[in-house]
């Protein structure tokens, strides 16, 4: 592969946006810096980028948002909430989806990027730093991935998940499966994490279970697996896997939640309205939307801006598909499977 910014960066021991500005606006880099950098750029045969066109009085008012999956209504959300700041900072917001697809991606993210005043990635497939050496000298703010070299929101995971592992718990519930999301999503091991480390405080066995897609054809897969555990309850990567295992663990003759407790992630508006109304940990994505754009500004409005990372609460939303747990045993549970 082709070195990248970042690898200049990292042989040249300085940050990324050093390293940018060594070709952007090499003025503001002192003699030393600037020779170390374009020597580490020499020695790896970097190409930077040809220089991005200058920018039109449409292209200054123009934000870029993509998003993994729009048709997911919590990334709807986020992208009302987002659009509806942009309004008021008088900015067209351009919208792309990537439909979960990395290389998609790298592709949308490099084309905007050149003709955009700023742009907010959401869930990024990507890691951090290719996001940030694709974006070159656009500001970006990164929502659900977490770095310390550009401005961050993230809905913190940590203390919905600790809620819904005591109250799990107190429900009598003892061992819990975890349906994993996508392995290239940051979201998906950060929460793994997170439900580890809770689940061990509040005394539960944590079966973490395969990756699925993040759809409830994802969850419906994972029914089979979550019953075939013995698990009493589960907590699935979003609202989306939920209702998927819900789906699925009826169609196996498992009943939610008489025989099976089940969480999602997220507070989608069908959680409320699903049978039975899902259980699950309320993620602020209006809030991020906002943010993500307010942030954005700020870092577009002064060159000495400091990364900031804006970590929003999350809340167990207890409804009907959680229950205390059955008499039956685990391996009448899997009898089911």
């Amino acid at each position: 592969m082709a070195p990248t910014l970042t690898d200049v960066a990292k042989r040249a021991k300085v940050a990324l946006s050093t390293a940018s500005r060594a070709f952007s606006d090499p003025t503001r880099l002192g003699p030393e810096t600037l020779r170390k950098v374009l020597e580490a750029a020499r020695e790896l045969g970097y190409e930077p980028p040809p220089p991005r066109p200058a920018e039109s009085a449409s292209d200054a008012q123009t934000v870029a948002v993509v998003v993994p999956d729009i048709a997911n209504p919590v990334f709807g959300t986020f992208v009302k909430a987002a659009q509806t700041q942009g309004w008021h900072s008088r900015q067209t917001i351009v919208l792309a989806d990537t439909d979960f697809d990395p290389d998609r991606e790298r592709e949308v993210i490099t084309q905007l990027s050149a003709r955009s005043a700023g742009i907010v990635v959401c869930s990024p497939r990507l890691d951090a730093e290719d996001v940030l050496d694709l974006c070159g000298d656009t500001p970006v703010v990164l929502v659900n991935r977490e770095t310390t070299t550009a401005d961050c929101v993230l809905a913190d995971a940590g203390d919905g998940l600790r809620q819904t592992a005591e109250y799990l718990a107190a429900l009598g519930h003892r061992h819990v499966a975890y349906v994993q999301g996508s392995q290239h999503s940051w979201s998906n091991s950060h929460r793994v994490d997170v439900a580890r480390e809770q689940a061990e405080r509040a005394g539960l066995r944590l079966d973490v279970l395969g990756w699925q897609s993040e759809t409830v054809a994802g969850g419906t897969a994972a029914a089979a697996g979550v019953i075939a555990s013995g698990a009493t309850a589960v907590i699935a990567h979003n609202d989306l896997v939920a209702l998927g295992v819900i789906a699925g663990a009826r169609q196996l003759g498992v009943r939610v939640p008489e025989d099976l407790s089940v969480v999602g992630i997220d507070d989608m508006p069908l959680a409320a309205t699903a049978h039975p109304a899902l259980t699950t940990i309320a993620v602020p994505m209006d809030r991020a939307g906002s943010l993500s754009l307010e942030l954005l500004a700020q870092s577009a409005a002064d060159d000495r801006h400091q990364p900031r990372t804006l970590r929003l609460a999350t809340q167990l939303v207890v409804r009907g598909s959680t229950a205390q747990v059955p008499a039956r045993t685990g391996s009448a549970l899997r009898e089911h499977a």
